[in-house]
C-alpha cells in the first residue's frame, strides 16, 4: 500500500479509475447512488480542468482502491457554494474536500486519516485558511440504514471539524432501486487549518 498526492496530469489519468470506486462504493449506505460512468465523467471533468484540484490516492501496488479529492470550493458545483449565502464566510478561503471512497477491506488502517492529513497540508501550502467538507443526512429511520452502520461524527470532530450550523447543500443523484434523481441535503463542518 502506499498514499499519494496526485494533481496535475497524474490526478487526470486517475479519475476514469476514480469514477469506478465511487460507483462501487457510493452504492453503499449512506450515499445509496445509483450511478453510471457517464454522469461520473462529466461530474469528475472539474477536477481535471481545476488548477487547485487534489486527488490523494490509496494504491495496492499499481492499483487504485481508495480515492479522496478536493479544490477551491469557488470552483466546485454552485450548488455547494449557495450552501454558505448569509454566513459571513469568506469561500475564497475555503478549500472543499470533496469525496473520499475506499474499498472495505483497506478500511480500518489509517487511510482515512492520511486522506485529511494530505488534503489538509495541500490546502495549508496553498494559502486556504479553512478546510469544509459535507456529509450526506439521511434519517435515522431509513429502511435502508444497515444496523451495523456508525456514523463518522466522531471521526470528524477529532479531526477538528465541527457542524456549520444552517450550511446545508442540495444536490441530487438516483438512488439505488429510485427510477429518478431526488434531491439530497448535505451538512457542512468546517475547520481553521
Amino acid at each position: 500500500m502506499h498514499i499519494e498526492a496526485l494533481s496535475g496530469q497524474k490526478l487526470v489519468d486517475s479519475l476514469e479509475d476514480l469514477a469506478r470506486l465511487r460507483i462501487e462504493v457510493f452504492r453503499d449506505w449512506p450515499y445509496l447512488y445509483d450511478g453510471d460512468l457517464d454522469y461520473e465523467h462529466e461530474y469528475l471533468k472539474s477536477y481535471a480542468e481545476s488548477a487547485s484540484a487534489i486527488l490523494v490516492g490509496a494504491f495496492d501496488g499499481d492499483r487504485l482502491v481508495g480515492g479522496s479529492t478536493g479544490m477551491a470550493l469557488l470552483e466546485h458545483s454552485d450548488d455547494f457554494s449557495a450552501a454558505f449565502e448569509g454566513t459571513d464566510l469568506d469561500l475564497s478561503q475555503i478549500f472543499y474536500c470533496a469525496e473520499s471512497v475506499l474499498l472495505p477491506q483497506y478500511r480500518g488502517q489509517g487511510i482515512g486519516h492520511q486522506f485529511f492529513d494530505l488534503r489538509e497540508e495541500y490546502a495549508r501550502g496553498s494559502g486556504y485558511a479553512k478546510s469544509a467538507f459535507c456529509g450526506v443526512v439521511r434519517p435515522a429511520d431509513h429502511p435502508a440504514r444497515p444496523a451495523h452502520y456508525r456514523a463518522l461524527d466522531g471521526f470528524w470532530t477529532k479531526r477538528g471539524y465541527h457542524k456549520l450550523p444552517g450550511v446545508i447543500a442540495q444536490f441530487s443523484w438516483k438512488d439505488l432501486g429510485d427510477d429518478a434523481e431526488s434531491q439530497k441535503n448535505l451538512q457542512f463542518w468546517i475547520r481553521d487549518l
